[in-house]
């Protein structure tokens, strides 16, 4: 049996799903700061509240079954080091800001017919494989070093310890605050179709976890437990497309493709998908310098907006709030930069 392949036709099938979140429910990381930041309009931030409360719930229950081993995520394995998550974060964020999106939103705006996120898309690629493996490599290691941890990173996790309490009861309550916090807000309930793909974004990366985790036991541990996360995946994506060696074709190569279909299945269903360019070069070069900025970023914070934001939250790891915080902090100070007149040269 080739249990690559069926990782891979994992990552497509919930990747899929993430591409048509994207156009079709709006779900954008970028998009739900610069929304409620500058727009005033909170119902893009507040659906995350829908696609993390749903996940976790997901995520906590199948561990509580014996499906999926929160401990064995690599948000959990890794020894937790804060200063990779605020600075990594921070780094992102601002990238983030100079992009105009991360790597999954410039995944779904590639899916969509815009060749400027193909240019964001290669150079997180590079970027982040030229921090992971290449020359920035040993300095990542001697500023950020990472040592395997001796117990969960979670919150959740933490609090069982000191109660004595399953882990599940503390992520239920975390839970169910963000999604009652998202529904709260009345324009958000009113748009029923995010709302469905709030939950449907929620349900993929819960699929991510468990359907790896099965393919993990089926395997011998040949596929790791993995969730959906988008700058190294971008760069392993690129080397086997080029080379069809690196990682292989697997979960991660997967969900790049995924993403991008289902974000073109979704420009084609509202009418959106046309071929776009940059006309202005200072654009295009500020867009290349966040794209670089992301790579650097989501690779010492070990997690993108997705891989840690969501992916890494729904586990309740002790890295997603603190780098998702970090995240949406560069992010508004680089908004602020560019309404201000900032622009690289």
């Amino acid at each position: 049996m080739d249990y690559a392949l069926m990782a891979a036709l994992l990552g497509l099938t919930g990747g899929l799903v993430l591409g048509l979140a994207a156009r079709l429910g709006e779900f954008c990381t970028f998009g739900a700061i610069e929304s409620a930041y500058m727009g005033h309009d909170q119902r893009r931030i507040r659906l995350w509240g829908i696609v993390l409360g749903v996940a976790m719930l997901c995520v906590f229950i199948l561990d509580a079954a014996g499906q999926v081993d929160i401990s064995g995520t690599v948000y959990h394995r890794v020894e937790w080091n804060p200063f990779a998550s605020i600075i990594g974060g921070l780094i992102f964020g601002y990238g983030m800001a100079l992009s105009g999106n991360c790597g999954f939103g410039a995944l779904a705006r590639f899916g969509g017919g815009d060749l400027r996120a193909m240019v964001v898309v290669i150079v997180i690629a590079v970027s982040g494989f030229f921090t992971l493996n290449g020359p920035l490599a040993p300095i990542r290691v001697f500023l950020f070093p990472t040592d395997d941890a001796d117990a969960p990173q979670g919150i959740a996790h933490l609090l069982s310890d000191i109660t004595g309490a399953p882990p599940i009861i503390f992520a239920t309550i975390i839970a169910l605050g963000l999604i009652i916090w998202a529904l709260l807000y009345a324009p958000l309930r009113q748009r029923k179709g995010a709302v469905f793909w709030g939950i449907a974004a929620g349900l993929a990366i819960a699929s991510a976890f468990w359907g790896t985790s099965v393919l993990h036991e089926a395997s011998f541990e040949e596929v790791a437990v993995r969730g959906y996360t988008f700058t190294a995946p971008l760069g392993s994506t690129l080397l086997y497309l080029m080379t069809s060696s690196g990682a292989g074709f697997g979960f991660s190569t997967g969900s790049v493709l995924g993403v991008m279909i289902g974000a073109f299945i979704g420009s084609r269903i509202k009418g959106h998908f046309r071929w776009e360019a940059c006309e202005d070069p200072r654009e295009l070069g500020r867009q290349v310098m966040g794209a670089c900025l992301m790579g650097i970023g989501g690779i010492i914070a070990i997690g993108c907006s997705v891989g840690q934001g969501v992916s890494a939250f729904s586990t309740l790891a002790y890295s997603a709030p603190v780098t998702l915080v970090a995240i949406v902090a560069g992010a508004i100070f680089g908004i602020h930069q560019l309404l201000a007149g900032f622009a690289p040269d």
